[in-house]
């Protein structure tokens, strides 16, 4: 196992403030950046970071994400010294809910799993946020720092800080204090969700978190304060680069806004870092000779005849006669039929707009989800 380093991505949570796009589908597997599902972007770090055996920890409405991920050849992760592996929560007869009860669960669940490749390093990751990072960097810094745990951060405005779970350091980068969502923050560094911990001392951690009826089992609150009440070495790992955290329809909408604006930061088409994902066949994209496009993504298969601008398009979507699509996604085969106005929206795959509807409006203050068809003008 190159770096002697094992990736356990948790990708278990409800996405329930994605509303519709998560009623049958787990967050991860949502679609992003005109072709792409979130949990691409922690895999293909993953592959690109040199790191060849992941385990991704799925939940809520899975079986997608599950059949998804578990070739592991979109990502270069199926050969013989590598591999993608598909971890449900285990059935427990004295339980109800076949579940895990928290992030620290989730790992604790799968130590058998974990103790098979004998890992020195454990790399944890959320599977449900938007990045590039080189991992393999990351573990050499924590390396350098001879830390028990490397938590990665990324300085967030102060009056944002107090959504997140704030790690309060010292002049060395060594963190002294943890602190979820707290009201009044001491420092605006917020965790990503990104761990590295020295196995052997995780693992003893999270057999005694498991025997501990009052533990909410999880890495905020449980796992790293008691590696700080013991006096452990945590270290911040600083990162600059893009990041996003799309837990709502805004934040969805705005991370592809984001591959218009924002001078293209996360930089898709980037050949020394790519995301990788399914190769679906379709017919090339066709632009109509009255079509008007400008500052958009237009992805393959895309059937553009109306005006399209600041815009992302999935794959096989379309734009009819006179139809106008500003500052909206569109998820793959959504259609837009002929005459209709698409404004400041988010349209689910598949979802119909039938002719001459209008739907969102400039001056809304969110964005708007439209998961269900909507009929056009009699």
């Amino acid at each position: 196992m190159q770096n002697n380093m094992l990736a356990m991505i948790l990708a278990g949570g409800r996405g329930s403030r994605l509303h519709d796009l998560t009623k049958k589908v787990a967050k991860p597997a949502v679609y992003y950046g005109g072709k792409y599902r979130i949990v691409d972007f922690p895999l293909s770090n993953c592959a690109n970071s040199g790191i060849d055996v992941v385990g991704v920890l799925t939940q809520y409405e899975s079986v997608l994400l599950n059949s998804y991920v578990a070739s592991g050849g979109r990502w270069g992760l199926d050969t013989r010294e590598s591999g993608v592996y598909v971890l449900p929560p285990r059935e427990k007869a004295d339980e109800k809910l076949d579940v895990y009860r928290g992030t620290a669960d989730a790992i604790s669940q799968n130590i058998d799993f974990i103790d098979n490749y004998d890992p020195e390093y454990l790399l944890i990751l959320s599977g449900d946020h938007i990045y590039k990072m080189d991992y393999s960097e990351m573990l050499a810094y924590h390396k350098a720092q001879n830390a028990e745990a490397t938590i990665a951060v990324i300085g967030v405005p102060m009056k944002e800080a107090s959504r997140f779970g704030i790690m309060n350091t010292d002049g060395n980068g060594q963190i002294v204090e943890f602190e979820e969502k707290p009201a009044n923050p001491k420092s605006n560094l917020a965790s990503m969700g990104i761990y590295i911990f020295n196995w052997k001392t995780l693992r003893r951690i999270l057999v005694a978190d498991m025997k501990n009826n009052e533990s909410s089992h999880d890495f905020g609150k449980d796992v790293i304060p008691t590696l700080l009440g013991e006096g452990k070495k945590l270290v911040a790992y600083e990162f600059k680069g893009y990041w996003k955290d799309v837990g709502t329809i805004d934040s969805l909408w705005e991370a592809n806004m984001d591959l218009l604006y924002k001078k293209d930061e996360l930089n898709l088409a980037d050949p020394t870092w790519k995301i990788y994902t399914e190769d679906v066949t379709t017919l090339p994209q066709y632009i109509g000779p009255e079509a008007k496009i400008s500052k958009a993504y237009v992805n393959q298969g895309c059937r553009i005849e109306g005006e399209v601008k600041s815009s992302v398009l999935f794959t096989n979507c379309a734009v009819g006669k006179g139809a106008k699509v500003i500052d909206s996604v569109l998820m793959p085969g959504a259609i837009v039929e002929d005459g209709a106005v698409v404004t400041r929206a988010l349209v689910a795959g598949g979802v119909r707009i039938g002719k001459g509807a209008v739907v969102g409006s400039a001056d809304s203050e969110n964005i708007l989800l439209v998961a269900k068809r909507v009929k056009g003008v009699e």
